[in-house]
C-alpha cells in the first residue's frame, strides 16, 4: 500500500514544484537530481500536468463609459461591472531523455475562456540540450522575452493589471516566434546566475491573426537572477532590447518637427517612403530588491523603458494591420516606467502594495502643446500616470483576495475633453482561485 502511495506523492510534489513558477516562460529544470528522480516517476504515471486559475472581479469607476487599462473600457452607460478578468487553463507535457546527452522537451497549451470568448494564450514547444546543460530552444506562441512586468504571471502579480506602457507596447504579451536561451543548469556552473534570451518574432503579437509584413522583431533580454547580497537581502536585474519595425505600404510618414517655434507632426509624402521600415525600438532596464524581515518580505521593484514607437494617428498601440489609402505612419519617441513597494503585514498572508507607473507616448510634446490649433496630435500623445495601492490577502495557497484602487491622472492639454484631469479612477475587488 505504501509503495502505491509513494509515486502519487512524488507526482504531487512535482506539481507543487512546477506551480511555484512565477514567470510565463520559466524553464522546468530536468537536469537536477531531484527533478530526474521525480520525472522518472512522473513519466511512468502520466506526462501531462493540468493547472489554471480564474479571476472573477467587481469594478467601479467614476464616469459612465470610462476608458481605462484596468480590464478594458466600461460600457457607455455603466460605472460598475462584474466580469471574469481571466479564466486560464494550461496543459504541460514534460519528457526527460533517458539517453545520455539526449534532448529533453516541454510543451504547453494555455487557453483563456471568459464571458468575452475563448482565446489562445500559449502554444509552444521547448527543447533542452543536456550535453552541456546550457541551451534551450523555444518555438511557437509565447511571452516575448522583454520586461519583468510582462513576464510576471498575472496569477502572481500583486496589482490587478500590468502598467499602461506594458499593455500599449506589448498587447497580450505574446507573439509567434522562436527563441534561444542560454541558462546554465549544472549545479557547479559559475554562470548559473545568468540567463540570456534571444528571439525573433512576427511583431504584431495577438493584435493580428497573421503576420502582415516580412519584417521581424529581434528581442533580447539579459538577466542576472536574484542573488543574495546578505543573508536577508537579494537583488536581481535585467536589461532588454527590441529592434523591429513596420513595412510602410503608404507614402505618408509623420514625425515631430519644430515649425515656427511650435512642435507638431509634419508629413513626408515622398513615394520613396513606400516599402521602407518604420521603426519600433525599445530599450529597458529593471531591478528587484527583496529584504527578508520578521513577518515576511519588503520588496522594491522598478523598470524604465524608452525608445521609438510607430503607430497610427489615434493610437500608439502596435497596429493590427498595415495602413491603407491616405493613412499615415506616426513615429513617436516614448518613455515609461513603473515602481512597486510591497510589504507583508504581520504575516505572509497579508500584504500592502503601492505601485506608480507612467506612460508618455510622445515625449516631444507636453501639456498645452497637445491639441493646439493647427496641430494634428491627439489623445494618443497624452501622458498618463497611475498611482495604485491596495491590500492583498493570501487566504490559502489556492485563493487570493485583492482590493485595489487606481488613481489615474492625465496631463492637462488643449484637447477637448482633456483640458483637466478626466474622472476615470478604478476600484477593483478580485478573488482569484488557482489550482
Amino acid at each position: 500500500m505504501l509503495k502505491k502511495k509513494l509515486p502519487l506523492l512524488a507526482v504531487g510534489m512535482l506539481f507543487c514544484q512546477l506551480l511555484q513558477a512565477q514567470y510565463l516562460m520559466d524553464m522546468v529544470d530536468t537536469t537536477k537530481d531531484m527533478g530526474k528522480g521525480m520525472l522518472a516517476l512522473f513519466n511512468r504515471l502520466d506526462k501531462i500536468r493540468l493547472s489554471g486559475y480564474i479571476q472573477p472581479q467587481f469594478q467601479a469607476t467614476q464616469t459612465k463609459g470610462a476608458k481605462n487599462f484596468s480590464g478594458g473600457d466600461f460600457a457607455p452607460n455603466s460605472t460598475n461591472r462584474f466580469m471574469l478578468r481571466r479564466a486560464r487553463v494550461r496543459f504541460d507535457y514534460v519528457h526527460y531523455s533517458e539517453t545520455p546527452h539526449g534532448l529533453s522537451l516541454q510543451f504547453a497549451f494555455q487557453y483563456d475562456i471568459t464571458e468575452r470568448g475563448a482565446n489562445v494564450r500559449d502554444v509552444w514547444g521547448r527543447l533542452f540540450e543536456n550535453k552541456y546543460e546550457l541551451f534551450a530552444f523555444t518555438i511557437g506562441l509565447f511571452a516575448r522575452p522583454i520586461s519583468y512586468d510582462l513576464n510576471l504571471s498575472s496569477a502572481d502579480r500583486e496589482s490587478p493589471e500590468r502598467g499602461r506602457m506594458s499593455q500599449v507596447l506589448m498587447k497580450t504579451e505574446r507573439d509567434l516566434g522562436a527563441m534561444v536561451s542560454f541558462e546554465p543548469r549544472k549545479k557547479d556552473s559559475k554562470l548559473k546566475f545568468l540567463k540570456v534570451d534571444l528571439g525573433v518574432f512576427n511583431g504584431p503579437g495577438l493584435s493580428s491573426l497573421t503576420d502582415y509584413d516580412s519584417h521581424k522583431d529581434l528581442i533580447s533580454r539579459i538577466t542576472i537572477k536574484p542573488r543574495r547580497l546578505t543573508p536577508k537581502i537579494s537583488l536581481g536585474m535585467a536589461a532588454s532590447i527590441l529592434y523591429g519595425g513596420l513595412s510602410q505600404n503608404t507614402k505618408y510618414v509623420y514625425n515631430i518637427q519644430d515649425v515656427a517655434g511650435v512642435k507638431k507632426f509634419v508629413v513626408d509624402s515622398s513615394v520613396n517612403n513606400i516599402n521602407q521600415v518604420a521603426p519600433r525600438k525599445y530599450y529597458g532596464a529593471d531591478a528587484q530588491l527583496k529584504i527578508k524581515n520578521k513577518v515576511g518580505y519588503t520588496e522594491l521593484r522598478g523598470e524604465f523603458m524608452m525608445g521609438k514607437q510607430t503607430a497610427s494617428v489615434n493610437s500608439s498601440e502596435t497596429p493590427g494591420a498595415l495602413f491603407t489609402g491616405t493613412e499615415g505612419y506616426y513615429t513617436r519617441k516614448f518613455n515609461g516606467a513603473y515602481f512597486y513597494f510591497l510589504q507583508h503585514l504581520g504575516s505572509t498572508h497579508h500584504q500592502l502594495g503601492i505601485k506608480y507607473d507612467w506612460y508618455d507616448p510622445n515625449t516631444s510634446v507636453k501639456k498645452e502643446e497637445i491639441g493646439k490649433t493647427g496641430n494634428n496630435d491627439n489623445v494618443a500623445d497624452i501622458k498618463f500616470s497611475t498611482l495604485g495601492f491596495g491590500y492583498i490577502y493570501y487566504m490559502t495557497d489556492n485563493v487570493k483576495l485583492t482590493l485595489w484602487y487606481d488613481k489615474i491622472t492625465n496631463e492637462k492639454t488643449s484637447l477637448t475633453g482633456y483640458t483637466s484631469d478626466v474622472k476615470d479612477d478604478v476600484f477593483t475587488c478580485r478573488l482569484q482561485f488557482r489550482f
